[in-house]
């Protein structure tokens, strides 16, 4: 839950509960107390008295005791609907205590020393009774309606303690499920990545010939790379770190988004891929989120091209164009892939990118080209603007 200041508008109504409704009811409340009194007439010192003591109605839910105070000066001057409306008040305000019984006391002696008639037509028991008696209904309105503002508050703190619960299971779910995903990642992953690099390194100490030594030095030198950045992201996952570092995971570079493609680039053309970097010798320098989007776009451009493209030409352009980071990565149609050697894909490559690239705020399109081939385009603006992602043909 978040809680905000209050609208200045509402500061200044906070006599009323910051409610304009509750100024308009008070309001109507002493207008209706009012006018029968300026119609009934009467000495003037009593209209006096009776406007002297309205203004205690309107400020009746700040200060419930200036119109019990107030209440002989209603009850000599007229009296009868401002002591109903002090009673309810009073409840209401401060409920079942025992500055209400001496209000509602109060409000009774008042009213039957201003109804007392010695005449015969009434006896002294109904004199003494009737009266307090209409007041007991506005004390037991308010209490209701004290009882029931009490029931409202709790019920709303109780579903906020239930909604802060509920976020923090979430946090805790959330917590263990990614300390799952580490405990897999490292029994299965890792297992397997080393396993790779052992054997590959063991390859090229006894391989028969240069070129197949060249070949698992790559694969080693690469699955070595892999796990470095796996310990990385398994630290993330355990930890519930963020990424705070200016550069990629595990590419050793000058600091340059143009030394990190590359870094990649030697690193496919070193295993055998057909790819070429256009790129000018000085690039504008972006922040580390740039960094790691360019890099990770560029990266799974390469792979989707070896996976659906083998031995296919790869071209990757590094540009700045109109206040922007252009990155496109196109291949072109590549040759049929043997049977049996199909590399299983995720499924998820073009989502990741796309969120990468909204991540920092950038566009990405991606589509087939009219050789046959297919284009990554990603475009990462150098001055933050809003974000907006399409995907479509190129």
């Amino acid at each position: 839950m978040k809680f905000f200041e209050p609208r200045p508008d509402r500061r200044r109504l906070s006599w009323w509960e910051g409610r304009p409704g509750y100024l308009a009811a008070d309001v109507a409340v002493a207008a209706v107390c009012v006018l029968p009194a300026l119609s009934a007439g009467g000495s003037p010192w009593r209209l006096l008295a009776f406007l002297v003591a309205l203004p205690t109605l309107l400020v009746r839910r700040r200060f419930p005791w200036l119109p019990v105070v107030a209440a002989p000066l209603f009850c000599w001057s007229w009296g009868v609907l401002p002591v109903v409306v002090i009673c309810y008040t009073v409840a209401r305000q401060w409920g079942l205590r025992w500055r209400t019984l001496l209000s509602f006391l109060l409000a009774a002696g008042c009213t039957v020393a201003e109804a007392w008639d010695p005449g015969p037509n009434y006896g002294i028991l109904y004199q003494l009774l009737v009266p307090p008696a209409w007041l007991v209904l506005p004390v037991l309105a308010g209490l209701w309606m004290r009882q029931r503002h009490t029931l409202v508050d709790a019920l709303r703190e109780r579903a906020r303690q239930a909604e802060r619960e509920r976020d923090l299971l979430a946090e805790r779910a959330v917590a263990a499920e990614r300390r799952r995903i580490a405990r897999e990642m490292h029994d299965v992953v890792a297992h397997r990545v080393s396993t790779i690099a052992l054997q590959a390194g063991a390859l090229s100490v006894t391989a028969p010939d240069e070129r197949t030594a060249e070949t698992a030095e790559v694969i080693r030198s690469v699955s070595a790379r892999a796990l470095t950045e796996l310990r990385e992201i398994l630290d993330v996952l355990r930890h519930d770190q963020q990424e705070t570092s200016d550069g990629v995971h595990g590419v050793q570079s000058d600091g340059s988004v143009r030394a990190d493609v590359a870094e990649l680039v030697r690193d496919c053309v070193a295993s055998g891929g057909n790819v070429r970097l256009n790129a000018p010798a000085e690039l504008p320098v972006v922040t580390g989120a740039v960094r790691r989007a360019v890099y990770r776009v560029a990266q799974e451009a390469l792979t989707n091209a070896a996976k659906h493209a083998p031995h296919a030409r790869v071209d990757i352009r590094l540009a700045e164009e109109q206040g922007e980071l252009q990155l496109t990565v196109t291949n072109r149609r590549g040759g049929r892939r043997p049977s049996g050697h199909a590399v299983p894909g995720s499924g998820y490559g073009l989502l990741g990118m796309r969120e990468r690239v909204t991540l920092v705020q950038g566009t990405l399109r991606t589509g087939p080209t009219v050789e046959g081939g297919y284009r990554v385009h990603a475009a990462f603006p150098l001055v933050s603007t809003m974000p907006t992602v399409s995907e479509e043909p190129v």
